[in-house]
């Protein structure tokens, strides 16, 4: 479990420090603080030597070009991944932290990278083996390259590269690099989820599913909707193999794929006919637990959900993440789910370590923490954290 993480040059934060996590984090501030940057970061380091996070984050905010080359696909427009947006030779950034009592981190540099010549005839040997785009080829040939990004692993005093990757003329990542560099099975990372403010589409939520179905965590599943609606007595997927077919006809958003039975009815109801509450509390239980012994990240946990619902969603996490060691870090606005998680803080057997709050104020190089007392004494008192 990570107990402190440091943040430097990443987007919005020159500098920056969380100290004393607990197994629960929710990040409280105003609009534009940062909370969302400090999600990915920690995304970022967690993975470990796993790129892939990387470009789904980049992704996910639409950080990307579309490549002139076919075959590149898009080009990620990395310059916003370093503070104030930009970026040159020997310019880095880095995440790094305290996990297990062990000291580990994510160090990206900007280099210029000089190439010896290679004839053409070798060149065509090897572009086809790795696939090399024609700018590459073109830049290989020439002797000279643009930018490089390379990105480092450390652990304690041992530092690894884990890829040296080229950039466009347009000083961007290709995605499938990216892609390509995550397929090392020798590479070894934690699982890592996440679920940002519009929730799990219909692909990732069916491919979660069906790694419970007929587990005992299928029925937790069942069981955090409930929360929501009392009757459900069971959930299932449509027609898998034709949703996987038809994925492309789904909207990012669509709320499609499967069924629920309810108590009081003898037809099955679709899910998306019974709110976006009910979608949320499926992607949120099927999430954690997929994250076993790993980790997962929530941004604005409460979208979707009344303040009823919050307790009750707040249990089920804190008893999956206790149950299957998962680290939960989630964002909020909302002052009904800092005072749901205070409930839980005050009404269970919550450890030094269990839960806390971390106010983020912009500009600030640390963040106001809350341990478990705090956050009940702010809640009886009516102190306002976010």
């Amino acid at each position: 479990m990570l107990k402190s993480v440091k943040i430097e040059n990443f987007r919005g934060f020159k500098s920056f420090e969380l100290q004393q996590l607990g197994r629960i984090n929710l990040l409280v501030g105003e609009n534009n603080s940062g909370k969302t940057s400090i999600l990915e970061a920690i995304q970022l380091l967690c993975s470990g030597t796993n790129l892939e996070p990387l470009g789904e984050i980049m992704i996910n905010r639409g950080e990307y070009f579309w490549s002139d080359d076919p075959k590149e696909e898009r080009e990620l427009d990395i310059c916003h991944l370093f503070y104030d947006h930009e970026f040159d030779i020997d310019s880095q950034f880095s995440i790094s932290g305290i996990k297990d009592n062990f000291k580990e981190g994510f160090y990206v540099n900007i280099e210029k990278l000089k190439l010896q010549y290679v004839g053409r005839d070798v060149l065509d040997e090897v572009s086809e083996v790795f696939q090399l785009g024609e700018e590459f080829k073109r830049r290989i040939l020439s002797g000279d390259m643009n930018f490089n990004f390379r990105v480092m692993w450390r652990r304690e005093d041992e530092l690894e590269e884990i890829s040296n990757l080229y950039l466009s003329d347009n000083d961007c990542l290709y995605l499938r690099d990216i892609r390509r560099s995550s397929r090392d099975e020798k590479k070894k990372f934690s699982k890592t989820i996440f679920i940002n403010s519009s929730s799990l589409n219909t692909a990732k939520m069916t491919e979660l599913f069906e790694k419970v179905v007929l587990t005992p965590e299928e029925e937790l599943a069942t069981e955090a909707l409930r929360i929501i609606d009392p009757k459900i007595e069971r959930i299932a997927t449509a027609n898998v193999q034709k949703a996987h077919q038809n994925i492309g006809l789904h909207s990012p958003d669509s709320h499609t794929g499967f069924f629920v039975r309810l108590a009081d009815r003898k037809q099955r109801v679709p899910i998306g006919s019974m709110g976006d509450g009910i979608w949320r509390i499926l992607g949120l239980a099927l999430a954690i637990v997929s994250a076993k012994d790993g980790y997962l990240f929530v941004d604005e946990i409460d979208t979707g959900l009344h303040f009823t619902t919050m307790s009750g969603m707040w249990k089920m996490i804190w008893d999956t993440a206790k149950r299957l060691n998962v680290q939960v870090f989630a964002t909020t606005h909302n002052s009904d789910c800092w005072k749901s998680l205070a409930d839980i803080a005050e009404t269970e057997n919550v450890t030094d370590d269990g839960i806390r709050i971390h106010r983020i104020e912009k500009d600030k190089e640390t963040s106001i923490k809350f341990n478990e007392a705090e956050i009940i004494i702010a809640a009886e008192r009516g102190i306002e954290v976010r």
